[in-house]
Formats: structure tokens, sequence, C-alpha cells
């Protein structure tokens, strides 16, 4: 794509369209419909670097090469496609009607007319837009639990009738179960599974006679043997553990219960199907491209396929399908959002929780796999994080969430500091999240209306240095040593990377024309930014100047870096395997640059030199809940910093520049187990 406002080459001034209006008008489509093929289809849309966030523009020789070269669509799908004429003159060049044809012509015109009309609500009708009916709608919604903490990952027999979850309800997260309209819960782990807490796979399940439940476990002993992930099973009326499906991080079983898919946490998440009998050996059909995951997989209800979520975790995900065999990979949705927990309610209609683009969510969708047209199914600010369905589909159950955050204030001490000497920080602006220490004040960012903004917290005063509509700042902003902030945003079909003073004047965009991953990272000089950038989808770290030049610094996965105070090398994160990744080093010049082994758990890519040391400020611990820790980038020496309780979990941090306190953004997570039953027309 062009840069900026400039041209394709060997494009004409005429060739520009510079409203959504112009741009339906070309293609023959109303204004929803061309705006819908740009977030789902990547139809090429230009946005304006000024202040009027809104206006866009489009060249028509983009649009025609996108309609040209877009991937084959059903017959139903190419009725509604704008088709470019072979001179490449868009949709409406045409040759002129011969003369003394007049009556013929006529008579054409209003054939093509029917024909176009048929086809119009063949689509309509075929599409679901028109005909689609909320496979909700009526559904009773009961909330089963109300502990007060956090449940989640929750499962439903077969036949719908036992609930497993996981709660915290006794101090740490345990397995429990209930049996539907009982109203009694029972703990059957009891704190002998050392970590439990997923959400970005399955972690609980049950056998297809109902008989036990599975649940995802990981070690935490001293050997790497001891911190296997595997998957094990209990009773369901309770009793001692025991392996279920070694090596297995998800599984699920053939509506018949003849074959058992399931993935391991390789790189890749090599995925294998095996027959019933545990002395047939499993057979390998798939593992996903380098770099990205493959999880949630689930057989469709004639065993036909197999669908699973594939992509960048937590961010660019979607739900794809493939044969047993691992034959006919293809994809099903184009959210490119943090997708997860696809369940089956009939033989042709999914069920699945997405985010926005933006991060909300995530949302209860629907879609039919062969239409292809994905539903949100409640209009209300309710999240969902789990999702599982009984056999037969007329019984759902989900784990509802309402997430709260807060920001803290901790001293550091020559001793881990616990959590009462942590201060809460008060805000007028509502939640703050990705807390930085800037120049005489505290910045963070919150949300406003449709996007976000940056805030300056001073005195116990809180002022906005820069906001936007329709804008998500990625990752959290970035402070120079001069006071100098770094962000970058993200708007629908794009990412920019601004700067601005410290107050919060002059901002400006330093680039519009990479794809931004993750938080920037100042060079210790001011003179340039270090962020990563998909390239061929998966994230490389680029050295930026304040110009806009971009020079490729890690050419292999690479995330999140932070500069060493001396400037010489910085450490970024690298790809997970599993539920954990590396933390690595380069040189500024981008040779490697050797530091002791460091392996951390996911959720605890936020790195920090420690001021004036060779030392990392790192979160470690389990995936839920974490502590801060000190690491000698030089000699590997490790101290801890924080010793914080189980129900204070860290999502973000930053260190005062005099190295004597930090500052915490805190996530509670508030959720509670939702029974959705259907009525029998609804699960047809």
């Amino acid at each position: 794509m062009s840069s900026p406002d400039q041209p394709p080459e060997g494009t004409t001034p005429g060739d520009r369209l510079d409203s959504w209006k112009e741009i339906a008008g070309y293609l023959k489509r109303d204004v929803t419909t061309v705006q819908r093929w740009e977030k789902r289809e990547a139809m090429p849309v230009h946005r304006h670097l000024h202040d009027k966030l809104g206006t866009v523009y489009a060249f028509r020789s983009e649009l025609d090469a996108w309609a040209h070269s877009r991937n084959p669509a059903p017959a139903y799908e190419d009725a509604a496609l704008p088709a470019a004429s072979a001179d490449g003159a868009g949709p409406e060049a045409g040759p002129a009607p011969r003369k003394g044809s007049r009556r013929a012509l006529v008579g054409s015109l209003a054939a093509a007319a029917l024909i176009l009309a048929a086809a119009a609500v063949w689509w309509t009708v075929e599409r679901g837009e028109y005909l689609w009916r909320n496979p909700l709608a009526g559904a009773r919604f009961q909330t089963v639990t109300d502990f007060g903490g956090s449940e989640q990952a929750a499962a439903l027999s077969r036949d719908g009738r036992f609930i497993a979850f996981l709660s915290d309800r006794d101090g740490r997260p345990d397995v429990w179960i209930t049996q539907v309209g009982t109203g009694q819960f029972h703990n059957l782990t009891r704190g002998t599974a050392p970590e439990l807490v997923n959400p970005l796979v399955r972690t609980l399940g049950f056998s297809p006679d109902g008989a036990w439940v599975a649940f995802w476990r990981r070690g935490t002993g001293p050997t790497p043997k001891d911190t296997d992930i595997g998957t094990w099973a209990l009773p369901t009326l309770g009793g001692q553990p025991r392996p279920y499906l070694e090596g297995a991080a998800e599984f699920d079983w053939s509506r018949d219960g003849a074959r058992v898919v399931f993935h391991t946490t390789k790189p890749g998440d090599p995925t294998f199907v095996r027959d019933a009998d545990p002395q047939v050996p499993p057979r390998q059909i798939f593992a996903a491209p380098a770099g990205l995951h493959a999880h949630f997989p689930v057989w469709s209800p004639d065993g036909a396929f197999i669908y699973f979520v594939q992509g960048h975790l937590a961010e660019t995900m979607d739900i794809w399908r493939m044969r047993p065999t691992g034959e006919g990979v293809e994809r099903i949705t184009h959210h490119s959002s943090l997708v997860s927990h696809p369940v089956f309610l009939d033989d042709r209609t999914i069920a699945y929780l997405a985010a926005d683009w933006d991060g909300s969510g995530p949302w209860l969708y629907s879609l039919d796999v062969d239409r292809r047209v994905p539903h949100r199914l409640e209009a209300g600010l309710d999240r969902y994080v789990s999702l599982a369905a009984s056999a037969d589909g007329r019984r759902l159950v989900a784990t509802r969430a309402r997430p709260q955050g807060s920001l803290w204030r901790l001293p550091l001490d020559a001793t881990p500091v616990d959590a009462a000497g942590a201060v809460p920080i008060p805000l007028t602006t509502g939640r703050g999240f990705a807390p930085r220490f800037g120049v005489g004040g505290l910045l963070y960012v919150s949300s406003k209306g449709t996007g976000d903004g940056i805030w300056k917290l001073a005195d116990g005063a809180a002022s906005e240095l820069w906001s936007a509509p329709d804008a998500r700042i990625v990752g959290g902003p970035e402070v120079a040593p001069d006071g100098r902030v770094a962000f970058a945003v993200a708007r629908p079909g794009r990412t920019l990377l601004y700067v601005m003073n410290p107050d919060g004047t002059e901002a400006r965009v330093v680039t519009g024309s990479l794809e931004l991953r993750g938080a920037p990272a100042w060079a210790p000089d001011g003179r340039s930014v270090t962020t990563a950038a998909n390239v061929d989808g998966m994230p490389n770290l680029f050295r930026i100047s304040l110009d806009g030049a971009a020079v490729p610094l890690v050419r292999e996965y690479s995330v999140d870096p932070v500069w060493s105070p001396g400037g010489d090398f910085l450490a970024y994160s690298g790809a997970d395997v599993g539920t954990t990744f590396p933390v690595k080093a380069v040189a500024a010049s981008g040779a490697p640059h050797a530091i002791p082994n460091l392996t951390l758990s996911r959720g605890g890519r936020r790195l920090r030199f420690f001021p004036g040391r060779r030392a990392l400020v790192a979160m470690r611990g389990e995936i839920q809940h974490k502590d801060l820790w000190l690491i000698d980038v030089e000699t590997g020496a490790e101290r801890q910093l924080t010793n914080l309780p189980p129900g204070f979990t860290i999502r973000d941090f930053d260190v005062s520049r005099d190295g004597r306190e930090v500052v915490l953004e805190r996530v509670e997570d508030h959720s509670d187990v939702v029974l959705i039953d259907r009525t029998p027309s609804q699960a047809r």
C-alpha cells in the first residue's frame, strides 16, 4: 500500500475517491457494506493524518486490484462483489451501446436488472442478513455462582447436568462442581493442584460419559519434568486425580466418543487425533506456522471437521477448520482479534467469543459455518471469558466477567514488600491502566467514550495530554529521559506511532506505515524509538528515527523491547512456547548479546531496567499471579522485590527514576458462572 496521502505509482489525480460516499458509489453499494468490507475483507482504504480523524480516501486502481485478487468466494457472495473491467476502469466502465439496437438494449437491461435483483435477494437470504434469527432469542440466563470472587473456565457435561468451573472461593483456584438446579457446590481439588488457571485454553472438560472431570495443570516442581503441562482428571463425584492425557493442553471427544483430538505445548501446538483405545498411538495432523498458536479444538457434530482457533495469542486470532486427517485447512472467521471457545449449537451453527478490534469485549457471537456471517448475540456490555455447551446445544454455560482495575504505589526495600505497604492511587477519570512515571507526574491511560486517552496525574489533579475517538493505545506510553512521550495507537485498519512533548503539545505521527505490536521503547539518547512491527505476520523489532525512517533490528519473533541504561544493548520478549517465553537481548548493532537464561510465564512481558543498573525488573510466577523480581543480566543473581497475596494480580508496572518505588496496575477479576437455557425451537 502506498504511503499516507501519496497515490500508488501509475495513477492519476482522478483515480482518487475522497469519502465513504464516493467509495460506495464507485462500488455500487451502500456505505455500511463498504465499511464492512474494509473491516472484514481488508479492502484498501486510507485515512488522512490530521484532526478530522473520520475522513478516508481510496484509489480506484487499488479497489480494482482488491476485487481481482480477493480469494474466490462462494457463488452467493460473488453477486455482491464489485467487478473490475479488463482495462482497469472499474465497475462503471463499459462499452457504449451500438446504434439501431435500442429495443434490444432495453430488453437486455431489463433482463440484467431482473437477474441482478434475483442475485441480490439470493445473496441476502443465503448470507443470513435478512432471515437470520438470534439463536439465544428468548433464552433464559441464570446466574449459577455468586461467590464474590473469581469463577472461570466453566465446562458442561454432555448431558447438561453438571457444571465444572475454577473458583478461588477457598483462597486459591480449585476445581469445583455443581449439579444444575441443586444449588450445592463441591471443591474437588482442595488445593492439591498447583497451577490451574490459563485463560487462553479450555482448561476444564468432561469425559464422554460425564464420569470424570478433566483439568489442565502445570507443575511447579524444581525440575523441568515437574513443570510439565498435562491434562489430569478426577471422578465427578469426588476422588483422587490421575493423569488423563499426558502432555496434552486441550482436548475434545468426537460426538460418538470414538476419537479424541488434542494438542501439546510444543511450538505450533502440534495437534493429534487418537482412537478411544489408548493403546493405539496418536497421529499428528497439524501444527501452526512459526510464531502462531492453535487452541480450542472442537469436533463438528458429524465428525467431518475439527474446528480450532489459530493466530497470535490474545491479539489476532480466528476460527479455522480442517479434516480429521489435517487436510483442507481453511479460515472461517475474519475478526483478527481475541477469539476463543467455539462450541456447536446445532449441525451448522457455532457460538464463540470474540473481542472488537479495539480490545473491547469479548462478546458472544454465532456463525453459520456455511454462510459465515458473524452475528453478535447481545447488545449489552457483558463480557464473557469462557463458553461451553451440552451435546444437543440446548444448554450453554459461560463465565461472565466484570474486571476492575486500579493503580497502586509500592515502596521498594531490601526485603520483599507485601501488600500492606501498597497505597491506592485515587483517580477521577475512572479506570486507569499502563502507568508510567513521567516528568512532574504520573502518566496513565484511561478510556473515554469510544477512544483511549493519555492522562497526567500531578499533585492529585488529572489532566488529559492526548485523546482521539476510535483510538486504542497499544502497550502503553513510554517516557524518554527528557520527558517526551512515545506511544502507539491502533485505529481500524492501521496503527500509528506518535511522539509528543511532556505537556502533551506538538503531538505528531512519526510513522503510519507499519503494523505495530506491543509497547515502544525510547533509545537512551532520545533520538529514536524501538518497537515491534509485523513482518509476514510475525513481530520483528525496528529502530525508528523521529523522521519516520525504520531500520530492522531483530529479524525473529520479538516484542516489548527495553534498552539498557547505557544504550549498548536491549532486552526483549521472544515467542511463546506453551505457557512460557524466553527473554533475549541484542546489542545496539543488532548482534546477539549474551544474558543469563531467563524464561517467564505468559502475561509477564513487561520488563524494565532498574535505574543505573544492568538488572531487569520482571514479573515472575504463575499465569494468574506474579511478583516483581530483580534479575542481574550479567551474573544472573535474583532478588524478590514484592510478596503479594494471590488476589493481588499485577498486569503492568513501572519503576521510579530514583528506584525507590514502583507503580502497579492491579486487576481484580470479578466473574460468575451463567447458565443459558435455550428453548426447543432454538435448539433445532
